[in-house]
């Protein structure tokens, strides 16, 4: 392959992820999809125009570890403190719930394997992808019904941002343990380790940049430190704590969520991701995805694959919500509010095929799961706060 091949490979990608976000847009489908598909039809999937390289994979990283630091850019510690307890336990059952039922719903289909064999893995990382929620699209659809202040609102924002943390460290472990390092002590004393490197090293940049902020408003070298923030982070993360890069890349937009320049921060950073490295990203996999590939009892599996992770969602973080106080319809708003999927799952499926812990076939599961929950959650959300205001009209 030429040096110059991969400006057309670029260019196909970028005019062919944001020609159909704009379509999945009009279909009222996340953008995401569309770029996705983009990366199907150009990919040997369909066409074979495009093939992916050590180049769109390098770029691909780039654009999951900024999606990442903007996600932590977006992060509210204060309405995380507010909910407190309930948004804590919430999250932890939309982890562990979705986690244990998907890991029996592989065992099931495809039979039990000896703890600790890739079939083991494999069924535990399937588990794993249950276990993201889409802050994103959750935010956006709270937003839309103008409940986003609400305490059902908050809970539910502030849970799924618990939920992605957690999730992101149930996927170190379970890499950890298919790269060989299967000491979960000392996996666990990593991570303990980085969250203490994070929190000390954390409060002193945050000061730092509460005082660059103040005497360079909004400059272009605040957003140029906080990217070689994310990238310093992401580094010690892999090369130091034996962590995933996303999750130091998190750590780094939460170290300066609550900075007046965060808003600043992730508009320029969203410019990059926007324009390139986000749709070479999402393009990416479906590159690394060949539907060919896929049979009917994939797609028997598919469908089990979508039920089991909405339920997992629904009936964990619902029945944990109802131990908390949330009655009537309130507790069935969190629960459906928490089983939106979005680039959460593909980052962690992306992850788990780059270890080689799952085939890149099964990504046609996780790609109906983000289209069936981000298509659904809206409407059943809506159809529950109606409900609601129908009872307060009629009161």
């Amino acid at each position: 392959m030429e040096t110059y091949d991969i400006f057309l490979d670029l260019a196909i990608i970028i005019a062919g992820a944001k020609f159909l976000a704009l379509v999945a847009r009009k279909f009222h489908a996340p953008q995401v999809v569309g770029m996705i598909a983009a990366g199907l039809i150009i990919g040997p999937s369909c066409f074979g125009i495009v093939r992916q390289t050590a180049f769109l994979s390098n770029m691909a990283e780039i654009g999951v570890v900024l999606l990442m630091f903007s996600a932590g850019l977006e992060t509210n510690l204060r309405d995380l403190v507010k909910t407190g307890p309930k948004a804590v336990a919430i999250a932890c059952s939309g982890v562990f719930i979705p986690l244990i039922a998907g890991a029996i719903y592989f065992f099931c289909f495809y039979g039990f394997a000896p703890v600790g064999s890739d079939s083991f893995l494999e069924g535990i990382f399937v588990g794993t992808i249950m276990t993201a929620t889409s802050v994103s699209i959750t935010v956006q659809t709270l937003k839309e019904l103008g409940k986003i202040n609400s305490l059902v609102g908050t809970t539910i924002v502030s849970a799924a941002i618990i939920d992605d943390i957690i999730g992101i460290i149930v996927l170190t472990v379970v890499i950890g343990f298919k790269s060989g390092n299967a000491d979960v002590g000392k996996t666990f004393i990593n991570i303990c380790l980085f969250f203490a490197f994070s929190i000390i090293v954390g409060y002193i940049l945050y000061k730092g940049f509460r005082y660059i902020e103040k005497k360079w408003p909004h400059t272009r070298r605040i957003p140029i430190m906080g990217l070689t923030l994310c990238f310093v982070m992401a580094y010690v993360a892999e090369a130091v704590f034996g962590i995933a890069d996303i999750t130091g890349a998190y750590f780094a937009g939460i170290i300066l969520c609550n900075t007046r320049a965060s808003e600043y921060i992730d508009e320029k950073m969203n410019i990059s991701s926007y324009m390139l490295f986000g749709p070479v990203f999402f393009a990416s996999i479906g590159l690394k995805t060949n539907i060919t590939a896929i049979n009917s009892s994939i797609l028997l599996f598919s469908v089990g694959f979508i039920i089991v992770a909405l339920l997992g969602k629904i009936i964990g973080c619902g029945l944990v919500g109802r131990m908390c106080g949330f009655k009537g319809n309130d507790k069935y708003k969190i629960g459906v509010g928490m089983m939106t999927r979005g680039e959460v799952a593909l980052i962690v499926a992306q992850k788990g095929l780059a270890a080689g812990m799952v085939d890149s076939v099964y990504f046609a599961s996780v790609i109906l799961l983000i289209v069936v929950s981000s298509v659904a959650t809206p409407i059943l959300l809506k159809l529950l706060f109606s409900k609601d205001a129908e009872a307060e009209a009629a009161a």
